[in-house]
């Protein structure tokens, strides 16, 4: 089973990409399921930021297919000419609560694309994000799901060099108060000190700069009877 993600780019993607269409069209190629992280009315007073063009939505798609077909019925439906592109490995370090298919997550389901500094090998920056860092995001956010993606191989020649693209789920609260981001509870003190011990960790593998962050609300499709969206 392949795992894949694809952002797409472009004015309100949603009702395209939620469309039983689409479904129909990535069953028919092979996908077993289905996750929509879109950039919509709901999240809309988080901050997002990037260096390219901005990321409106993110399609997870689990195939046996060929990925070639699920990247190009994504593209078609979102409208996309130059979808970015990646077939990655996922780790769950916190599970997401269950939502029945089609239904909103009720989270700020938290995006960011990473790139690996030059300073770094693939493997020294693998093992500080997934070792070392892991545990510090954990603890100092009020992270409610932690999904780690990592990236094996672009797919289209459009995509920038991404190394990895992890999903954070935190409480809605957290999309206007901070402390409820940090889960520092009220005490400025507990909220500045969390502040500086993850974006300390953050620099230490070139999380400070260069990514994209995409908040987004976050859907999710069974496409294939007794499907499972974990990598096999």
């Amino acid at each position: 089973m392949r795992k894949l993600i694809v952002a797409v780019h472009g004015a309100d993607p949603g009702p395209r990409l939620s469309a039983h269409t689409l479904r129909e069209a990535l069953g028919s190629v092979g996908a077993t399921a289905l996750q929509v992280n879109v950039d919509d009315e709901a999240v809309a007073p988080a901050l997002r930021f990037g260096p390219g063009a901005p990321i409106t939505a993110l399609v997870s798609v689990w195939t046996h297919g060929d990925p070639g077909a699920v990247v190009a019925t994504v593209a078609a439906a979102a409208g996309d000419a130059e979808p970015h592109a990646y077939r990655v490995s996922e780790r769950v370090r916190l599970d997401p609560a269950p939502v029945p298919d089609g239904e909103r997550a009720d989270v700020l389901a938290q995006v960011a694309l990473l790139r690996r500094p030059a300073s770094m090998t693939r493997e020294q920056y693998l093992e500080y994000w997934m070792v070392h860092h892991t545990p510090i995001a954990i603890r100092t956010q009020g992270t409610v799901c932690y999904v780690q993606n990592v990236v094996e191989e672009a797919l289209t020649a459009a995509s920038p060099p991404v190394a990895a693209i992890v999903e954070e789920h935190f409480p809605m609260d957290a999309l206007t108060d901070p402390h409820a981001f940090y889960d520092s509870r009220g005490d400025e003190a507990e909220l500045r000190r969390r502040t500086t011990e993850l974006l300390a960790s953050c620099a230490r593998f070139g999380a400070d700069q260069g990514l994209d962050l995409v908040p987004t609300s976050r859907y999710r499709w069974a496409l294939q009877p007794g499907s499972t969206r974990r990598d096999s």
